[in-house]
């Protein structure tokens, strides 16, 4: 079996598919992540996975996820190398596969400390923050009396609009696979206006809030409120570090930090859209 660097950055890098939801899940867990199947399967299908083989036969040796939205972006995310070959350029060689693949696209991601050199080095650079918050919602400081209802098959090309407007690109090809994919979804909406948009879907024994999307910081506290009364689950998300009011309100309810990661770009100096409306992605690894 090849171990030595030289002979571990020959290894072939292939795309891969919904057979490989498993793979997926066990080299997760063999990084001390979750499993997370639900969220593998929704990757590996409005996505492209791509994965290098363990030489033993015995499964993934390291994977990611992109998931494109056109010509002008893809995000990068789910990066996980095996435990038995970290720190051995394993990494190193699935991302650059990735890069070369993307060709001009920009590329974004939400790096963890550990993974940031890295991601540097292959031309990546800082462009925001993301807070994971995490916690049993106490409604402690009330949300704003912003109207708030669940969301119709109806709503969903007021969505699509709303979601082109403010992420700045189409995500169509995600965004309708949330009605499946999420437990809970709702809709702001004034003066016959859909002004806002979140979803809650299952992960673990949490709900994660996203994407949330909103005219302004009130209405994403109504959602998010809206939210988390419709579950028993602690919830959990990743809110942009520039939404300090959010961030605060959430903090009075119960929602506390569990770690800062960095939003990074290579080959654009930002991302597309307004930052000011979108609160949280659908998920760190699609953005």
């Amino acid at each position: 079996m090849p171990t030595s660097p030289t002979l571990l950055a020959q290894l072939p890098v292939r795309r891969l598919t919904s057979d490989d939801l498993l793979a997926c899940s066990d080299l997760s867990e063999n990084r001390g992540w979750p499993r997370e199947e639900h969220k593998w399967g929704f990757l590996l299908t409005a996505g492209t996975g791509y994965g290098i083989d363990d030489p033993s036969g015995t499964g993934l040796l390291a994977c990611c996820v992109v998931t494109s939205y056109g010509p002008g972006l893809a995000a990068i995310g789910m990066v996980l190398v095996a435990e038995q070959y970290a720190r051995q350029g394993v990494g190193r060689r699935l991302m650059r596969h990735v890069v070369a693949e993307a060709g001009d696209t920009a590329l974004t991601l939400h790096a963890t400390p550990n993974g940031q050199p890295l991601y540097e080095e292959l031309g990546f650079t800082e462009t925001s923050r993301a807070e994971m918050v995490r916690g049993r919602f106490t409604f402690t400081t009330p949300a704003p009396a912003v109207p708030v209802r669940p969301a119709t098959a109806e709503d969903l090309q007021a969505i699509l609009r709303l979601d082109r407007e403010v992420f700045g690109l189409d995500r169509t090809h995600v965004l309708t696979r949330l009605p499946a994919f999420a437990d809970h979804l709702r809709v702001a909406e004034e003066d016959g206006e859909i002004t806002g948009f979140a979803a809650a879907w299952p992960n673990m024994d949490t709900h994660v809030v996203g994407p949330l999307v909103a005219r302004d910081t009130s209405t994403a506290q109504a959602l998010v409120a809206s939210l988390a009364a419709a579950t028993d689950r602690p919830l959990r998300t990743d809110i942009d570090v520039r939404h300090t009011t959010l961030l605060r309100w959430m903090k009075e309810n119960g929602i506390d930090s569990v770690a800062s990661n960095a939003v990074m770009i290579r080959s654009l100096p930002d991302l597309p859209g307004d930052w000011r409306r979108r609160f949280a992605p659908l998920t760190v690894a699609a953005g």
